[in-house]
């Protein structure tokens, strides 16, 4: 099925599957060579375009039957002595076959898309204009969204058209050379922020700054909780609190980009920057982001939602093509960026791998078809550090260079966009029209969140922090260590409580083993990107890190804690992992050991004790294996606290009955230590849940990190597992984990009753045509905006029920709602389709409150391009956990 974007329709034919036939790469390169002796740019295009679609024809059936949409992408290479880039294709075929593995290696990918250099027209994706309706979609700005939880879907629609109109007249005076320098960074280093676009006329310009978790490269800032530990909490209010937190400091230090949230899925066990993202389901996920992207820009910053899209390993990140259905695309992968586009989202970033064999960056479907037509986003597409790869990716959607230098730091290298872009339109090859586009989107952006009135200036210098001239030390902290501390404890998951081993109970002695439990020998901050596993961990590596302003261990918080509770209690500790006749004459007679442990990962830019981003293995770090043995061998009351960016084996250990209690603690940012002493000595009842699935075996994961390849491989990742990523694929083939997705204990119970279920009328009649044919079967039109479009998202059906606290200590149930779709739709055993936090005093009840869209009850149907209801019978349940369900339905359809 092809899949193109009507703008390159009319005067290009796409390349559509992957190239599985070996005899393409000697037709390839006969087409090369032929093209040699004088043949023109556009010749050698068409010679190699020919050549390769007609060895493309037999697969492309078989691409797609399952719905796999590829789209060819436009590439540019070599510098001319004039400083313009000329033309030239940058397809490729490997010598191995599509799908298949080289003979000591890895699957490779044999084709990458490219578009030919051609001429271009445009025409826009229009602006919103539909009108709101009052009490179901309220007209808001971004700076003003509906409370957490709320069941208003706030319509950006008229906020965003206003923008769009200002920023039109803004640059309707401007030169091609002013439009275009509002599309191209200054270069790697070449300005204050990590990101920098130049001022152009009354546009002051802007600076987009890491990170996911905080301000990065600068002081005075507060390092945030995970992505990850956030999600964990599973509650919406503290999600968007922190969104908010950490928006304000952004503004404080004049940032109008903040680079964040991420929300890449969990789909490899080991990713290395899953800590960045928000778990392993789109959902949660999808929830996660919204209310982050709500908070953030409430505080006037610009929000990124990133990597845009499938970019699920750090390993040959800018070498693989991740392959990927549409139906999977759409239910799994997307979704999360979806939400984003609903919550108003003014940036995008796209990633920097391929997808079908095309590059993110310049991938026309995912672009322009999924996320600007389908999705209706109305703010700019920028790219990751390095992601660009051609001049005319702009006809494919792409619309901000970043850093805007081809080889970050090096000014010789030239820029793809920049000179180059403004000589592609005035050759014919890109229309102006598109510029103006490009440049109106990042405007209207800026003028979205009112940042040209009284913006903060740029404060810091994140390349030479301790330059007196540009670094201003403003303090932005505030109060927010609260929130630090709040979710910390929140996203803490309690895995095992033998015999209420916890809450500890004044302990006369305590012993505290393992080197996650003290500061590290170099401080904070002594590890480059926080590129280092030495004492607790806070936050993983790379660039989605930050600068401590402190970190408080458990040693220090511990300590405080048990002088609070009795002067006559002592405290001990052992902080070598490895020196187990040291650790284990520690914790011998003490009331409890308390043993801490991590596992850590981070951006591949960096390894770490030989992990290089993603995690070799799924075991916890510095023996921290046998050092729980060694522990609970001479320690009855051993309990153990893994401070993980995310899911690892615990086998070795976990029935041990000496290990009475386990505490999956996240990476909880700067607030560490005594977030986890508010669990451990019951000031916080864990309410915290597993936003991943805890395997019995690695090998149990429905998908692996692929390794290996050589320098100028493209690594193949099919994502055979379709829709059934963590928790669906160990439910759809009958796998025992260890630990589900969704599960973690508290230090009370709870038990539901009282299940019901009814449709939600609605006075707006306006969509009523469109709410009938889904009620008949029929797929959602196939309309620019439509994926998002209100009438599929607002609540369609209630469901409620009631939580009761059995046990004599307040706390915090998480009920969450598993939608089980009839036989036809082929959709997994259980999917997550709804949650909600309920505070239950001691004894007492709560009524729980979840509703379901048309969209949660629809499947993507390819061919129609549009969401559709299944026929059959839709049942869900209401539980703890993706297994603990307590109370089971029928949707009244």
């Amino acid at each position: 099925m092809v899949v193109l974007n009507a703008r390159l329709s009319a005067l290009c034919a796409l390349l559509l599957a992957a190239i599985a036939d070996a005899q393409s790469t000697s037709e390839l390169s006969s087409a090369v060579s032929a093209s040699s002796s004088g043949a023109s740019a556009s010749e050698v295009v068409s010679s190699i375009v020919t050549s390769v679609a007609s060895s493309a024809s037999a697969s492309a059936s078989s691409a797609t039957s399952s719905g796999v949409t590829s789209v060819a992408s436009v590439s540019t290479s070599s510098s001319t002595s004039s400083g313009v880039t000329s033309a030239s294709v940058s397809a490729s075929v490997s010598a191995a076959p599509s799908g298949s593995a080289a003979t000591t290696g890895p699957p490779l990918e044999s084709t990458h898309i490219t578009i030919p250099i051609s001429k271009y027209p445009f025409s826009s994706f229009p602006v919103p204009s539909a009108s709101p309706v009052p009490g179901v979609y309220p007209s808001t700005s971004p700076k003003s969204p509906p409370p957490p939880g709320s069941r208003l879907i706030p319509d950006f629609g008229p906020a965003w058209k206003a923008a769009h109109a200002r920023a039109k007249r803004l640059i309707s005076g401007w030169s091609l050379e002013q439009k275009v320098a509002t599309t191209t960074g200054t270069g790697y280093g070449n300005g204050l922020c990590v990101g920098n676009i130049p001022p152009i006329a009354d546009f002051p310009g802007l600076c987009l700054q890491d990170a996911p978790l905080g301000v990065r490269g600068t002081d005075f800032v507060t390092v945030f909780p995970t992505g990850l530990s956030a999600a964990a909490t599973w509650q919406r209010a503290l999600i968007r609190a922190r969104g908010l937190a950490i928006g304000q400091e952004f503004k404080g230090k004049g940032v109008e980009v903040a680079l964040g949230p991420m929300m890449n899925l969990g789909r490899i066990a080991q990713g290395g920057r899953n800590w960045e993202g928000f778990g392993a389901d789109p959902f949660l996920s999808g929830e996660a982001a919204y209310e982050t992207i709500l908070g953030m820009q409430a505080a006037g910053v610009q929000a990124c939602a990133k990597h845009y899209i499938n970019d699920e390993q750090e390993h040959f990140r800018m070498q693989e093509s991740s392959n990927v259905d549409d139906r999977t695309e759409h239910e799994i992968y997307f979704h999360p960026f979806l939400r984003s586009v609903q919550a108003g989202v003014t940036s995008v970033m796209c990633s920097y791998n391929l997808i079908n064999g095309t590059y993110a960056c310049e991938n026309d479907y995912v672009l322009n078809e999924l996320l600007k037509n389908q999705a209706g986003f109305q703010g700019y597409v920028m790219t990751d550090w390095g992601a660009h790869h051609s001049t005319m990716s702009a006809v494919a959607g792409m619309d901000m260079s970043m850093p805007g230098d081809i080889v970050l730091g090096d000014p010789s290298s030239g820029s793809w966009w920049g000179a180059n872009l403004t000589a592609f339109v005035q050759n014919g090859s890109i229309a102006e029209s598109r510029i103006d586009d490009m440049a109106e989107r990042i405007v209207a952006s800026w003028y979205l969140l009112d940042q040209d009135q009284n913006y903060p200036e740029v404060s810091f210098n994140a390349f030479f922090p301790n330059d007196p001239a540009t670094n201003g030390h403003i303090d932005v902290q505030s109060d927010h260590y609260k929130i630090v501390r709040e979710i910390g404890a929140a996203g803490s998951v309690l895995l095992k409580n033998t015999n209420s081993a916890l809450p500890l109970k004044k302990p006369r002695s305590v012993a505290l083993i393992g080197n996650d439990a003290g500061p590290s020998s170099r401080g904070p901050n002594g590890y480059t990107y926080a590129g280092g596993d030495d004492g607790i961990l806070g936050v993983g590596w790379g660039s989605g890190s930050g600068l401590f302003p402190y970190l408080i261990s458990p040693l220090e918080a511990i300590q405080a804690r048990v002088r609070k509770d009795s002067s006559g209690s002592q405290v001990s500790w052992f902080l070598n992992n490895w020196d187990l006749a040291g650790a284990q004459a520690t914790a011998l007679d003490q009331d409890v050991a308390l043993v801490f442990v991590n596992a850590d990962s981070g951006e591949g830019f960096l390894t770490v004790d030989g992990n290089e981003g993603d995690r070799k293995n799924l075991t916890l770090w510095q023996n921290a294996d046998n050092l729980i043995a060694a522990i609970a061998e001479v320690n009855r009351n051993t309990i153990v606290i893994a401070h993980s960016v995310g899911p690892a084996i615990v086998e070795p250990w976990i029935d041990n009955p000496n290990v009475t209690a386990v505490v999956w603690a996240g990476v909880p940012g700067q607030e560490a230590g005594n977030s986890i002493t508010d669990v451990l000595y019951g000031d916080v009842n864990p309410s915290g849940r597993l936003p991943y699935t805890m395997a019995k075996r690695p090998e149990d994961y429905g998908a692996q990190l692929i390794t290996g390849g050589e320098v100028d491989d493209i690594l193949r990742i099919d994502y055979t597992e379709g829709l059934n990523i963590d928790y669906r694929h160990f439910d759809a083939n009958n796998i025992d984990p260890r630990f589900e997705f969704g599960f973690g204990l508290s230090y009370t119970t709870f038990s539901y009753a009282g299940l019901h279920i009814s449709p939600i009328t609605h006075a707006d009649s306006t969509s009523a045509s469109l709410e009938a044919a889904w009620a008949a079967g029929k797929a959602s039109p196939a309309d620019e905006g439509a994926v998002a479009a209100l009438w599929l998202h607002r609540p369609a059906f209630e469901v409620t029920f009631t939580v009761k606290n059995t046990g004599a200590v307040a706390g915090t149930e998480i009920a969450q709602l598993y939608l089980h779709f009839p036989s036809s739709a082929g959709e997994p055993p259980s999917v997550l389709r709804g949650f909600e936090d309920i505070q239950v005093p001691a004894h007492g009840s709560a009524q729980g409150k979840i509703t379901l869209s048309r969209y949660d009850l629809s499947v993507w149907d390819v061919d129609a391009k549009g969401w559709r209801k299944p026929s059959g019978e839709f049942t869900f349940s209401i539980g703890a956990s993706s297994r603990d369900f307590r109370l089971k339905g029928t949707v009244p359809l």
